[in-house]
């Protein structure tokens, strides 16, 4: 009788160890399974939060934020101004000029986070000023330069070139125009611009209506010449007039250009030597 006892009780002690053994087991094996999620490494990198913005290119409100965090999974972004982003890189449009704290909040699936503030200052680029010149005597008229000197021409003479003649009719306004013989005369005037501009320089013309074929050319040179041998090889852009409808009525004529990389270019006008032509009322603008 004790030997079975002995027996039964070594049964169920060898049954209690067992069961034991299998509890934690299962305790080990639900332990196991509570893994991170991707992104994140408990306990050995938690989530550490960091970007940089940079300006967008088409518009200066709009900035691109580079996420630069590790470790993490979920971003909490505020600019700010009230707009907030769960983003990971988000494009943010502020409402204008300012200084704005925008703040990241990083973190990953167990709850670890980890925030980075920084300052961003908004600014609206400086218009660029666009030099625009000053056309000497544009009129042709008497006493507009300095001190009330000048012909009408000083300002358009070139060595090696004959310089236009003046006219008192017909002219577009005030009481003078110049007038283009048929002797090859010849108009150049010297221009500070500013680069990669859009320009356009207007004139009014009038030519007699025979002999048939007549053209007014306006030009711009690339550079300042002080020859007027120079100026055919130094033409960038031109436009030919070829109007001969009326002799007394002026036409207008356009010529519009980019400076490119030139900070000086020249006016030059001259004709075919066809018909004789009439000029008033020189300008220029930019665009």
């Amino acid at each position: 009788m004790k030997q079975i006892t002995n027996k039964i009780e070594s049964n169920i002690s060898k049954l209690g160890i067992l069961l034991l053994l299998i509890s934690s087991g299962f305790i080990f094996s639900c332990e196991d399974n509570n893994l991170p999620e991707t992104g994140s490494i408990a306990d050995v990198t938690p989530p550490q939060a960091g970007f940089s913005a940079t300006v967008s290119n088409g518009d200066w409100k709009t900035y691109d934020f580079s996420n630069q965090s590790v470790s993490a999974t979920d971003y909490v972004w505020d600019f700010g101004d009230g707009v907030p982003s769960t983003d990971k890189e988000p494009s943010h449009t502020f409402i204008g000029e300012g200084t704005y704290t925008v703040s990241l909040v990083a973190s990953d699936k167990l709850g670890a986070s980890s925030t980075f503030s920084t300052t961003v200052e908004v600014i609206e680029p400086a218009v660029p000023v666009v030099l625009v010149p000053d056309i000497l005597e544009a009129g042709f008229e008497d006493g507009m330069l300095a001190g009330g000197t000048g012909d009408g021409r000083d300002s358009w003479r070139i060595s090696g070139g004959s310089v236009f003649g003046i006219t008192s009719s017909p002219v577009r306004t005030g009481s003078q125009g110049a007038k283009f013989s048929t002797d090859g005369r010849v108009a150049y005037q010297a221009l500070e611009v500013s680069p990669n501009t859009d320009y356009e320089i207007t004139i009014f013309y009038t030519m007699k209506t025979s002999p048939v074929g007549g053209e007014m050319r306006l030009a711009v040179l690339g550079k300042h010449i002080s020859n007027a041998s120079e100026a055919e090889a130094e033409i960038f852009a031109f436009v030919n007039g070829t109007d001969q409808s009326s002799s007394s009525t002026y036409v207008e004529l356009k010529l519009a250009f980019n400076s490119g990389n030139r900070t000086e270019i020249a006016i030059w006008m001259d004709t075919n030597q066809v018909a004789e032509a009439r000029v008033d009322d020189v300008s220029i603008a930019a665009n």
